[in-house]
C-alpha cells in the first residue's frame, strides 16, 4: 500500500480524519459547528468541518456520502462525489441533504462524510475532426438496456 502525506489544519477540535481500518479507503469527516443543525427533509446545508488540507498535485480529495447514515437516515452528500482539488486550502465543507420524510439532527462532531485521496490523471484535449468508431458509438442514457 503506497502512503502519502498530507498537512492539515485541524481547527475543530475533534481528531484528524484518519483510516478506521487497515482496508478502509475513506477517513471520516466531523461537523465543525457552534450549535445543532435540524436538516428538514429534502432540505441542504453546507456544513463546515474546520479541516483544511494540502494535496500533492496530481491527487484530489473525494468527498462521499457515509454509507449507514445514507441507508438508515436518507443523509447524503449532494454532489458525491465532492471534489477537492489540490490547489484548494480553504475549510473543507459537506453539501449534506435530508432525502428521508423525517428531520435530521446534526451535532459538533458527528460524523458526517468520508473523504477518499485520490490520483488522477492531467488531461491534455487536442481538438479533433472525428473520434474513433466503437461498438456504442453516439448511444447514450439507457442504450445498454435493463439487463
Amino acid at each position: 500500500m503506497e502512503k502519502i502525506n498530507i498537512n492539515i489544519i485541524n481547527s475543530s477540535g475533534h481528531q484528524n480524519p484518519k483510516l478506521e481500518t487497515l482496508g478502509s479507503a475513506g477517513a471520516d469527516l466531523r461537523a465543525f459547528i457552534d450549535e445543532s443543525i435540524t436538516l428538514k427533509p429534502f432540505e441542504r446545508r453546507l456544513i463546515p468541518t474546520g479541516i483544511k488540507i494540502e494535496l500533492p498535485i496530481g491527487y484530489e480529495a473525494q468527498i462521499r456520502s457515509r454509507s449507514g447514515l445514507a441507508y438508515k437516515n436518507g443523509i447524503s452528500v449532494l454532489n458525491s462525489p465532492g471534489t477537492i482539488d489540490s490547489d484548494y486550502r480553504g475549510d473543507i465543507g459537506v453539501i449534506l441533504i435530508n432525502l428521508s420524510k423525517e428531520n435530521f439532527v446534526i451535532n459538533n462532531g458527528d460524523r458526517i462524510a468520508q473523504m477518499v485521496i485520490a490520483k488522477h490523471e492531467y488531461p491534455v484535449f487536442i481538438e479533433s475532426t472525428e473520434l474513433s468508431i466503437s461498438e456504442r458509438g453516439d448511444r447514450g442514457f439507457g442504450s445498454t438496456g435493463k439487463k
